[in-house]
């Protein structure tokens, strides 16, 4: 133990004066030291804890992507077949496939048929139409001449006019003017007159009209052809 050395402890001291005007506490001052020394020695401590529990909190907390890899890695894939026999989980792909394909077979044959249906309940339709027409066709005729010689009354003309109109709703066109050009294909010429101021054969008069649906000509238009002399 050093020894005491009277002097020097009177020199550490405060001054009588600074006492009676209060400007040093020696109690205070060495209270103030004390607790200065224990905060300094704390703080280190305080710290390495914080970092410690910040530490411990972002390794416990992982993000669901993380845990989510590290579930498929764990997972050992699942293999189609094995020693040249499938799997159950081969089976139900091979299975699959081949339901696949069939009901791809049985939507093409469906398809197919619903069209060949179609086009045959649409030939059907035409055909009866086309009976019904052709049925009619000698009434229409005399409607015709009746309407050219102007004996036909009001109430007759009304029932003309429904009759026609119907057939022109279910797509039969009546065709056959005096004055367009002659086609083959869609008149019959039961007699030519030879015209000299004609450069074409065109109709000249129509014995009777003709009739068609669509494309396909029912009845040709009988008519009389006048033709160039030369």
């Amino acid at each position: 133990m050093p020894d005491f050395n009277k002097d020097d402890y009177l020199d550490d001291l405060p001054d009588a004066d600074a006492l009676a005007d209060g400007q040093a506490d020696p109690g205070s001052q060495l209270m103030d030291d004390i607790e200065r020394d224990a905060a300094a020695e704390q703080q280190p401590a305080d710290a390495d804890v914080k970092d410690g529990a910040q530490d411990d909190a972002a390794q416990s907390v992982s993000s669901p992507a993380e845990e989510a890899a590290e579930a498929a890695q764990q997972e050992p894939p699942q293999a189609d077949s094995e020693d040249g026999k499938l799997t159950p989980l081969g089976q139900a792909k091979k299975e699959a496939a081949e339901y696949l394909e069939a009901l791809q077979r049985e939507r093409a044959e469906f398809i197919n048929y619903r069209n060949r249906t179609r086009k045959d309940m649409d030939r059907a339709r035409q055909q009866g139409i086309i009976d019904v027409l052709t049925a009619e066709l000698s009434a229409l005729d005399d409607i015709d001449r009746i309407r050219e010689h102007g004996q036909m009354d009001d109430s007759f003309k009304a029932v003309a006019a429904k009759l026609e109109k119907t057939f022109e709703k279910f797509g039969v066109e009546k065709f056959g003017v005096k004055g367009e050009d002659f086609d083959p294909t869609k008149h019959e010429a039961v007699l030519h007159k030879p015209d000299p101021d004609a450069e074409k054969a065109t109709v000249d008069t129509v014995v009777e009209a003709g009739y068609r649906i669509g494309d396909r000509v029912i009845r040709a238009a009988r008519v009389v052809v006048a033709s160039p002399q030369n």
